[in-house]
């Protein structure tokens, strides 16, 4: 399933694989002015490109290597004939079988490997120019895009939200926040959010910083904790109640109790 949105000049294309007709997870790309970023995931790619037909599509950038945003590079290149870039740190995992758990195969599905361009430090295109930021913490090799003219920032996977209760076991916190204050650091007029989720948030400066400060805070108060003696478990109990249905549906991947750990890992 797909749905298609205009924000200022941006086209924001939702997509996500739909059972009984309820879409599973939404996945966003978006295209602006000829450069397409993120391409969706493999059970919709064939959709994606349908909807792509008659645009203007004149490159494409990867924020990272994930199955949810790499899906549709082959197709994309067999279609069109362009040229897809990602960092560095993300080329040779873009160009390989991805290792996924079962419901990351079917949410989403496994990418066909595509080969990738190392992505520079600035990205042009017809009417505007985007910088490019190194964001890890979410996983390496992770980048934002950001117009500074226009103050739009195409975030990735590094925020989802401002108080996230679950997390991957890979992640890094202290790497997301150092991310989010380099976007900050940018000088903008306004810094738009454009999330992986389709989630536009207008106001990404105070978005970024309230996340920045519920890290930090998270990070006192389970560190406070774990002094008093209590275990992971018992600090995510005393936090956030009991497990919530995400691990179980993810095979451990997404969990509060992986966010209890990462906070005490995290020297913030």
């Amino acid at each position: 399933m797909i749905e298609i949105k205009e924000i200022e000049e941006v086209v924001q294309i939702k997509m996500g694989r739909a059972l009984d007709g309820r879409v599973l997870y939404w996945v966003a790309a978006y295209l602006v002015d000829g450069l397409l970023i993120d391409t969706g995931c493999r059970h919709t790619s064939e959709e994606f490109i349908k909807i792509l037909e008659g645009r203007q599509i004149k490159c494409a950038v990867n924020t990272h290597y994930h199955e949810d945003h790499v899906g549709a590079n082959c197709l994309l290149k067999q279609k069109f004939g362009i040229d897809i870039f990602a960092h560095k740190d993300s080329i040779s995992l873009i160009n390989q079988v991805p290792k996924l758990y079962p419901y990351q195969e079917m949410v989403w599905g496994y990418p066909e490997p595509s080969e990738v361009a190392c992505l520079s430090g600035k990205v042009k295109t017809d009417h505007f120019h985007f910088d490019v930021v190194d964001t890890p913490g979410h996983c390496k090799g992770h980048v934002a895009l950001v117009e500074p003219d226009k103050g739009w920032c195409f975030s990735g996977d590094l925020f989802v939200g401002e108080r996230p209760k679950v997390l991957r076991p890979e992640e890094d916190v202290l790497e997301i926040i150092r991310s989010m204050e380099r976007l900050l650091d940018i000088n903008t007029k306004r810094l738009i959010l454009f999330t992986s989720t389709g989630r536009v948030v207008q106001d990404g400066r105070k978005a970024l910083h309230t996340c920045i400060k519920y890290f930090q805070d998270l990070s006192k108060r389970a560190k406070r904790l774990k002094g008093k003696g209590l275990n992971v478990s018992a600090i995510r109990d005393e936090i956030f109640g009991q497990e919530c249905p995400f691990p179980q549906l993810t095979n451990d991947q997404f969990s509060s109790e992986n966010l209890i750990r990462a906070v005490l890992r995290a020297q913030v």
